[in-house]
């Protein structure tokens, strides 16, 4: 199998018709919590880079070594692990709080530094000249957690983004184990933010994040899923930010939707009444096509009612404006699930 066309771009006249003027190809898995594949569109087994929609199970070693309890953690903490957060001031607040917690300061993050995604979001410009530091970065929150890990393992922080520093070493062994691959068959590659990240069958990615919104249901991680659930649905605008898809998803879903979108059009979202898990890939990276795509899949699903079609109404069929505002054409699904 192979990804299939998901969603177009039109462009024409208002009441002279549109044209098809770009195509994006991609892919879409719907499983339930054992696994099996519900629904599906293009290839439910495309090998996909998780990318930022791995972030819960990178955080799984720490919360399997008690991590959160022995090092004081809060919940709102553990959500900054999961993040991909704007670099907002609370969320810089909340970062700078991590590390006080664990005795080191920002220069041991290695992440780099970035503009925060703010600006994006809101539309804004941000200011000339301004220097950003590595807790500004939108993965600094993650990477506070490795650093937690390290301090709670007595191993050295320095060079923890290594795929050989034991603690990298942990997190792949625990993906590998709640995946049920071995080790060998996970891709390996270089994230935006240094670390290591890695390649999954769309559908593993799926039933990843219909076991995290199972949380204490799961069988194996029970406990740990439990408490990043909680963290990423109770907060979900530390997890992601203002104007952000992740937040507007989570809200609109009331609790029940955990979700996490990845760099390069990924999209992961753990359904709990439902019992399943949804990943979504783009092929060529587009996000303004991915997020069409994640609404066109909750609807065929039956997961939107009234108050969340109005919540994400600006995902269903989005204009495309030119400078002067004016309408050109829109962006709008070309797919039908198919069942398994």
């Amino acid at each position: 199998m192979h990804p299939i066309e998901l969603v177009v771009t039109t462009r024409g006249y208002p009441h002279k018709g549109q044209v098809i003027e770009n195509v994006h190809m991609g892919s879409v898995a719907v499983v339930d919590t054992a696994g099996r594949l519900l629904w599906s569109a293009g290839d439910p087994g495309y090998m996909t880079f998780t990318r930022s929609a791995l972030k819960p199970f990178q955080a799984l070693p720490f919360l399997l070594s008690d991590g959160p309890a022995r090092l004081g953690l809060s919940r709102e903490e553990l959500a900054l692990l999961c993040a991909s957060h704007s670099g907002e001031a609370r969320h810089v607040h909340i970062v700078r709080g991590i590390l006080a917690k664990i005795g080191v300061d920002q220069d041991a993050l290695e992440c780099g530094c970035a503009v925060p995604l703010y600006f994006d979001a809101l539309g804004q410009t941000p200011p000339p000249g301004k220097r950003w530091t590595p807790l500004h970065h939108n993965c600094s929150g993650k990477h506070s957690g490795f650093l937690a890990w390290c301090r709670l393992h007595d191993q050295p922080t320095a060079g923890y983004v290594d795929p050989d520093h034991p603690l990298q070493q942990a997190v792949r062994a625990t993906l590998a184990e709640s995946v049920q691959l071995p080790q060998d068959r996970l891709p390996i590659g270089i994230d935006g933010c240094s670390a290591p990240n890695y390649a999954l069958p769309l559908a593993r990615l799926a039933h990843l994040y219909a076991r995290l919104a199972q949380g204490a249901r799961d069988q194996r991680l029970g406990g740990a899923l439990e408490m990043l659930f909680d963290a990423m649905t109770a907060r979900p605008d530390l997890v992601s930010g203002q104007a952000r898809s992740d937040l507007f998803l989570m809200t609109a879903g009331g609790g029940d939707w955990v979700t996490k979108i990845g760099a390069d059009a990924v999209q992961a979202i753990g359904v709990r009444s439902a019992g399943i898990g949804i990943a979504i890939k783009i092929a060529d990276g587009a996000s303004r096509a991915l997020h069409t795509a994640t609404y066109s899949v909750l609807d065929q699903l039956g997961l939107l009612d009234a108050t969340a079609r109005a919540q994400l109404e600006r995902y269903r069929q989005p204009p495309i404006t030119n400078a002067r505002g004016v309408v050109a054409g829109d962006i709008r699904p070309l797919f039908t699930l198919r069942r398994a």
